[in-house]
């Protein structure tokens, strides 16, 4: 049996912070209170630091299987390591897509062999997807479904893809209210979350044009596509009772549209992530093509409102979309280059740095831990530190600060949106089931209980 006492340290409690004691047995939490040591306890010295329960991201983008040349289940949990993210939500659109209980079976086996955090995955919601495929899927143990509302699927590569080409034989149609709407009994009885990628298909084909400025950018994808598609699909949501998750939320107005649906009653959760939260458009000469992401950064007054949401908790979660590419990739023209950015290293103090600015500094742990560790059905193992919890821990020094530099990365793509920037506080240590991350190894998880049975 494995004993170990963080003793000295300022812990973060379902009841708040507070100075305290944290007992670990065999990787699960047993105590939290009064400094006395367990006969044969290891004793890790915390006086000074914060203890904090490791960060949950739910959105990320291994690109494994499919591109390893960007990155692999390897170096994308190195990242999240490093950066105190003790579990990772991997996104379906992998190649294979994981529109399958056969496909998400084979991925959950790779990521097995290589993973260094724990880490649960997304299953695909097709324009095509049956109810038994769903049910396949929630039976293999997806953490729920993901729709990428405007994006098309490609038969022959299995792939998931942006395209406008409708006339293309070999591309089906992209998900949209009408699947929701037609797999919505089924969503509602499995009880999973269901994500959307929140743009809708009709405005970006109405808006769209050449691109050759970051103002093309912003115009040809507007918040108006981001709120129609979330009060169209919240709608769908509410007929059915099914729970809706709005993921990366990019705009005031798609504020304002998730805004007025929690008010009469749909089951939403709100996602928003570190980029559109520091920055803007006013980034993009500084930054160029690092900052190309979809949904795209937008204006100072957008980041305003979505920092107000976080404030008054309309938005729950902040999670990082981390999608790297290659240098190569990325060095392309503003038109050509693919959108994406690194950011699960930077997910931990980039929130400490937001919430100490607001002027709690213990918002944070809620937004990237105890929310999302909810939202993936793991909110009786993960996200608190509490007895019965799993240890996964990391301890914070509030007098160090950390500058994010490329080579400090462990993501295969090393350059982000937020290189150069600044945090008050370090990352001093991270435990996974109470053993240090370099020592440990991830594992599968899935939601706490069968689907079925979840409220």
């Amino acid at each position: 049996m494995t004993e170990l006492l963080f003793s000295g340290a300022t812990v973060f409690t379902p009841e708040g912070p507070r100075r305290a004691s944290v007992r670990v047995s065999d990787g699960v939490i047993t105590d939290v209170g009064e400094d006395a040591t367990p006969r044969g306890a290891k004793v890790v010295n915390a006086e000074g630091l914060y203890l904090l329960p490791g960060a949950v991201d739910v959105h990320v983008h291994s690109r494994d299987p499919g591109f390893p040349d960007k990155e692999d289940f390897g170096t994308l949990t190195a990242a999240a390591a490093a950066g105190g993210v003790t579990t990772v939500v991997d996104m379906p659109n992998t190649v294979p897509a994981v529109d399958s209980a056969g496909v998400l079976e084979a991925k959950a086996a790779l990521a097995r062999s290589r993973a260094r955090v724990d880490f649960g995955l997304w299953g695909l919601l097709r324009s095509t997807s049956t109810p038994e495929q769903l049910r396949g899927l929630a039976a293999a143990g997806a953490t729920g479904f993901k729709a990428y509302l405007g994006y098309a699927f490609s038969v022959s590569r299995k792939q998931v893809l942006h395209s406008f080409e409708a006339s293309d034989p070999d591309l089906e149609a992209p998900p949209d209210y009408g699947t929701l709407a037609r797999l919505g009994p089924e969503l509602a009885a499995l009880g999973l979350p269901v994500a959307i990628h929140a743009e809708d298909a009709s405005v970006l084909h109405t808006f769209r044009r050449p691109i050759e400025t970051y103002a093309d950018i912003l115009a040809s994808r507007p918040g108006e596509a981001e709120s129609v598609a979330i009060a169209a699909s919240a709608a769908v949501a509410r007929q059915f009772g099914f729970h809706l998750h709005v993921a990366h939320l990019s705009s005031a107005l798609g504020l304002a549209a998730a805004g007025e649906a929690i008010s009469v009653g749909t089951r939403m959760t709100v996602e928003t992530c570190p980029h559109y939260l520091w920055l803007s458009d006013a980034d993009f000469d500084r930054l160029g093509t690092a900052m190309k992401i979809n949904p795209p950064v937008k204006t100072a007054a957008d980041r305003a409102a979505l920092r107000d949401g976080l404030r008054r908790g309309l938005i729950s979660i902040v999670a990082t979309d981390h999608a790297p590419h290659t240098d190569e990739e990325k060095a392309r023209s503003l038109a050509e280059a693919p959108p994406g950015s690194p950011g699960v290293q930077a997910l931990y103090l980039s929130s400490l740095q937001l919430a100490a600015e607001m002027g709690d500094v213990w918002m944070a742990p809620r937004w990237v831990s105890e929310a999302p560790a909810q939202l993936a059905g793991l909110g009786q193992s993960k996200g608190r530190i509490a007895a019965g919890y799993e240890a996964d821990l990391v301890l914070i020094d509030p007098g160090r600060g950390t500058i994010f530099q490329p080579r400090a990365m462990k993501s295969r793509q090393r350059h982000g949106v937020l290189d150069g920037f600044r945090s008050d506080f370090s990352i001093k240590a991270v435990y996974l089931r109470g053993m240090p991350v370099a020592r440990a190894s991830g594992r599968e998880v899935r939601p706490a209980t069968p689907a079925r049975e979840r409220s």
